[in-house]
């Protein structure tokens, strides 16, 4: 069984409720029928209900058993208005902004979650990441002790012998630009949370680099290893190493030549890139060369399950995504 069959199937054994407030997106609305049909979650759509079931209609899409809420129209607009007020008074918000905020769908959707009328959250097919984020930090808040909202991707590589059968979080591949040692850390702690949470096996850990065990000196490799120490003295039963090349990190017979005695061993199923220009080209060559499928950028730290999409998915990814957020929701 694939790993998002899997992870399908634990979504169906407690069956959560997750939003989609991008509804008038065609791929959205696609997605829906696939996750209504297979039952592993149940949906809400926020939009404008004569257009979302017009678009359904015109393009053939069978979207029945989804509910769909309509912030105009919503008994709970008035309420929604003041409790996002009351959430962000602090922060200078009117009552005048609130009740403008509230009409947009991604805000809406958040204050249905804050609310306890939904699980989580998957948008971003239509929005950008920060259009995403924004809401999600301002309403949600951030998980206890978190000291960084990060972003990963699940990567299923097809025929692949590394990794967790071809299986590796990519992190962070979608959020934070540039990371210094401690919040490097906190992305690879994170990380490996996710791992195990998502995949149900042990994380292994690498800090990636250009510069295997000092092969090169810069600022670039120190960050990498001062970022290493920091995760080994923050969590002392995750498996990491670092700094290491790619190579070194998933091959076993390179990781006898370049590092010995590296506790990986080649091994590594979480890989942690060292700024965002390195994790989101890695991520998009592997998808597009490799043909891997890619779930995310899922998101971790944030009080409730919110989840972004690339806006170049499509609707397998986005019901693969509403499938990862159903189980996140299940621990929440």
């Amino acid at each position: 069984m694939s790993f998002i069959e899997e992870i399908k199937q634990r979504a169906k054994q407690e069956m959560k409720t997750i939003i989609l407030p991008e509804a008038e997106d065609i791929r959205v609305l696609k997605a829906t029928e696939k996750v209504m049909k297979e039952k592993y979650a149940n949906i809400i759509l926020i939009g404008n209900e004569e257009n979302i079931l017009q678009k359904a209609k015109t393009n053939e899409i069978n979207i029945e058993g989804a509910e769909i809420v309509d912030p105009q129209k919503s008994e709970n607009y008035n309420t929604y208005v003041n409790l996002l007020y009351e959430l962000r008074k602090h922060k200078g918000m009117t009552i005048e902004k609130a009740k403008e905020l509230v009409l947009d769908p991604v805000y809406y959707g958040m204050l249905m979650v804050k609310d306890n009328k939904a699980d989580g959250l998957v948008s971003g097919a239509a929005h950008s990441t920060s259009d995403t984020l924004r809401p999600a930090l301002q309403i949600l808040k951030t998980l206890p002790d978190t000291k960084l909202v990060s972003a990963f991707f699940v990567m299923v590589v097809p025929d692949c012998e590394y990794g967790e059968n071809g299986v590796f979080i990519f992190g962070d591949s979608g959020l934070n630009e540039n990371p210094n040692p401690e919040q490097l850390s906190e992305i690879a702690i994170s990380s490996s949370k996710s791992f195990k949470q998502l995949v149900g096996k042990e994380a292994k850990v690498a800090m990636l680099s250009y510069s295997t065990y000092g092969s090169a000196h810069s600022e670039l490799t120190e960050k990498v290893i001062e970022a290493t120490k920091l995760v080994k003295e923050k969590q002392k039963d995750i498996l990491v190493d670092g700094e290491l090349q790619l190579d070194a990190a998933i091959i076993p017979e390179i990781a006898k030549s370049k590092a010995p005695n590296s506790p990986l061993k080649g091994e590594a199923n979480v890989l942690i890139f060292p700024n965002l220009d390195a994790g989101n080209i890695g991520y998009k060559l592997v998808q597009r060369l490799a043909k891997a499928e890619a779930y995310g950028p899922l998101c971790q730290g944030i009080a409730k399950p919110v989840n972004d999409l690339s806006r170049g998915c499509n609707s397998d990814d986005i019901a693969g995504v509403v499938a990862i957020t159903a189980v996140q929701a299940q621990e929440v």
